[in-house]
């Protein structure tokens, strides 16, 4: 096992610089028959940053896709002939209410504005022979995913160049198909979910899972998104996970699947650093291991749950992270059952809950929690810094879809347990009930928020399939106990500023296994839990949020001023990251006045707990709790590793903000098994004051906490208030008990 001292290392991602076109969609609907329309958006760019090709072009210098990047420096230009197009792929069907030609001084005196659905057949919904170059600023009414520039006569001698060809409108078209009812025995989960049952060839499987695998071992921020799912029975597969990869069994139970082979997830690509292995599932799947290896490996951090399972054979160990080239920093287990042992070796925080390890657990770095967890190793910190809960006071476990007996797809919504241990399911039937999937609303991506919202309105569940779900106003979740569980990490992105959810003050709701995605208009929040002033009990029946993650910058530069505000009493929160990007795509900045954002979590509501939380790189404070009788099990936190100066990183005379604040007003607090680290790697002389900040109360306590300057790159200067001693280049880790 890697001890401490050669576990400590700083973890430092990679940062990617280069400048990338934004892309803006707006995302609006034809609302069913019988249902209100809400008041659309004014028109909005749907074809900056989108796929073009066309007929020719004059040079490698003139791309096609130059005429849609936003930059009216770069251009698209054709050969000297008529005739000559240029189309633009809007990825979906759009109302197009105005097209906007900048032209060169080569321009289109005959030209035709055209409209088609499937790129062959199109519809002409302007045409002029008299065209006058410059800026064209064309009124139009159509409809179609493609739009094209074609071209018949030039003005010039050369051929046709536009400094910028732009679409605006509405996506979904006029033809969106109303809310259809879904068939539970043979539902449409997109064309990124794969359903494999024990009459698949294996090599079918295998290969399918390698190409996939391929595809994403790297992939952190592309748009794919995969989902495979088995049916009960019995299979050998060797499951190696990427990113944004999700595998789950579709039993009631995790040995309803076994899997012969593996469930893993490595860093290899990383050079064994596990520190960026994010956004992966492994779900309801039990796996016994090849004859003569004894070893699985989930070398992850944030935002990959390795939920549900069961690793059988007391013979066998699980690794959390490499295996002694590289490490690893922060993960979740919860509702598993490992038979053998639990090897943290250099992962450096991890949180386990209500699980069951039959040969116990071995290692510590900074922060590892147990709660509710058989064969939780003994009470300690900080060395070896192991918080053990005996029970989870209350919990719900995530939603999951399965097969029933008649072949029929359900969602099993577990029922709530209170001070509770072990896992929901092995060798006991799980509580909780059961919905048929004819009463959901399958979500594709390209659907509007209008019509998933008119779906709602007839009080559909909602199941997202995998891809990124573009929105222009808010999915309002309105009804006491509705299901939203997304496949394959569903990715809702919030465009043109808009909310990407809210969900209503009532009891309930389960939201699970969907991720936030900010756009690149600044939105004032991604999801709200409640509106503000929520005061309605939900003790008995609390809203619970499950392997719920949001982004803000990576795949492009995002910007949202809250990320998750909850305003609802007796919420949940089962397993969040909450990330403003400190690295992203090759071609895309990152940094401190560009992918902005405020604060992470806000939590207004009484009586919210938080299991397994964790918060990064947010630009004021982290998390902000203003309820009373709040409780957080395990909390991470990074600082942001950028403010250019103390200067910009001042709270009034307070250096820095605290990664996690508890407002003045607040007079019950609970807190268990947290941290937080610095890593100023812009400007290492900034310094965070403090990590925690809390009203002096002895109802408000926390428990076991540690600060963390990474590689000695920045300063912590107190834990608590001002209790604790300095994290920085001298003393690299700090660790306080309990305050007060």
């Amino acid at each position: 096992m890697t001890s401490r001292a050669t576990s400590v290392r700083p973890r430092r991602r990679a940062v990617r610089h280069l400048l990338v076109g934004l892309t803006v969609a707006l995302v609006a609907a034809l609302t069913p028959t019988g249902i209100t329309a809400p008041a659309h958006a004014a028109p909005v760019l749907l074809s900056q940053g989108r796929s073009t090709t066309a007929s020719s072009t004059e040079n490698a210098g003139t791309p096609a896709a130059a005429a849609v990047d936003g930059n009216t420096g770069t251009r698209w230009s054709s050969a000297f002939s008529d005739a000559q197009w240029l189309q633009v792929d809007l990825g979906a069907r759009a109302t197009i209410t105005q097209v906007t030609l900048i032209w060169e001084a080569a321009y289109g005196r005959a030209f035709q504005l055209q409209t088609s659905d499937n790129g062959s057949t199109w519809t002409t919904i302007y045409s002029t022979t008299t065209g006058t170059g410059g800026t064209q600023n064309l009124t139009v009414s159509g409809a179609g995913r493609y739009v094209r520039m074609n071209g018949t006569a030039r003005g010039t001698g050369y051929g046709y160049s536009l400094w910028e060809f732009q679409v605006y409108g509405e996506s979904g078209g006029t033809n969106e198909p109303p809310v259809t009812p879904t068939d539970p025995r043979n539902p449409n989960l997109g064309p990124n979910t794969f359903v494999f049952d024990p009459s698949t060839p294996t090599s079918t499987i295998q290969s399918r899972l390698n190409t996939i695998f391929t595809q994403q071992e790297t992939n952190q921020f592309g748009p794919q998104r995969y989902a495979v799912l088995f049916k009960p029975g019995t299979y050998t597969a060797d499951v190696n996970l990427g990113f944004f990869t999700q595998v789950a069994g579709l039993g009631m139970s995790p040995d309803d699947v076994n899997l012969n082979g593996h469930v893993r997830a490595e860093a290899f690509w990383f050079g064994g650093n596990a520190t960026q292995n994010f956004w992966r599932a492994a779900e309801n799947l039990s796996v016994t291991l090849p004859a003569g290896q004894t070893v699985e490996r989930w070398a992850v951090s944030q935002a990959a749950p390795y939920r549900r399972m069961h690793l059988r054979g007391a013979q066998n160990q699980i690794q959390l992270w490499n295996g002694g080239d590289g490490w690893s920093s922060g993960g979740l287990m919860a509702d598993t059952r490992i038979d053998g042992l639990v090897v943290s070796g250099s992962q450096q925080q991890w949180y386990s809950r209500n699980s069951e390890f039959g040969n116990g657990w071995t290692g510590s770095v900074w922060n590892m929690v147990f709660q509710g967890v058989n064969g939780a190793p003994a009470p300690s910190f900080p060395n070896p810094s192991h918080t053990v809960i005996p029970q989870t006071p209350q919990v719900r476990e995530k939603p999951f879809l399965y097969v029933d007996g008649t072949g029929e797809y359900r969602v099993f919504v577990p029922a709530l347990r209170t001070n509770s241990t072990g896992t929901s399911w092995y060798n006991k039937t799980p509580a909780g009930s059961s919905i048929s999937l004819s009463q959901f609303y399958v979500v594709q991506p390209g659907t509007s928020a209008a019509t998933i919202n008119a779906a709602l309105a007839q009080g559909r569940h909602l199941l997202f399939t995998p891809g990124v779900h573009r929105v222009t106003e808010p999915i309002q979740v309105n009804r006491a106990d509705t299901v939203v569980l997304g496949l394959g990490l569903a990715t809702i992105q919030a465009d043109n500023g808009a909310v990407g959810m809210r969900v209503a003050d009532v009891d309930g709701v389960k939201v699970a296994g969907i991720m936030f995605e900010a756009g690149t208009t600044n939105s004032p929040v991604l999801m709200e839990v409640g509106p503000s002033g929520s005061s309605a009990s939900h003790a008995t029946n609390p809203t619970s949020l499950h392997d719920v993650f949001f982004r803000i910058g990576g795949p492009h530069v995002g910007k949202a001023t809250n990320t998750l505000t909850v305003n609802s009493d007796n919420v949940i929160g089962d397993h969040m990251w909450l990330w403003r990007a400190d690295h992203a795509a090759s071609g895309v900045p990152t940094g401190w006045t560009l992918n902005t954002a405020d604060t992470g979590l806000t939590v207004n509501g009484d009586n919210v707990t938080m299991y397994g939380l964790f918060v990064e790189h947010y630009q004021k404070y982290q998390t902000i709790w203003n309820g009373n009788g709040g409780r957080t099990y395990f909390y991470q936190n990074e600082l942001p590793y950028d403010p250019p100066n103390q200067a910009a990183w001042m709270n009034g005379s307070t250096r820095g903000y605290a990664a996690y604040k508890v407002a003045d007003s607040v007079t019950s607090h609970q807190a268990f098994g947290l941290g937080s680290y610095s890593y100023f790697n812009v400007n290492p002389a900034v310094v965070e004051e403090r990590a925690f900040e809390v009203p002096n109360n002895p109802n408000v306590r926390f428990t076991n906490m540690v600060t963390v300057s990474l590689g000695g790159v920045g300063t912590i200067n107190r834990v608590i208030n001002n209790a604790g001693g300095t994290a920085n280049a001298a003393n690299q880790q700090v660790y306080l008990t309990t305050y007060p």
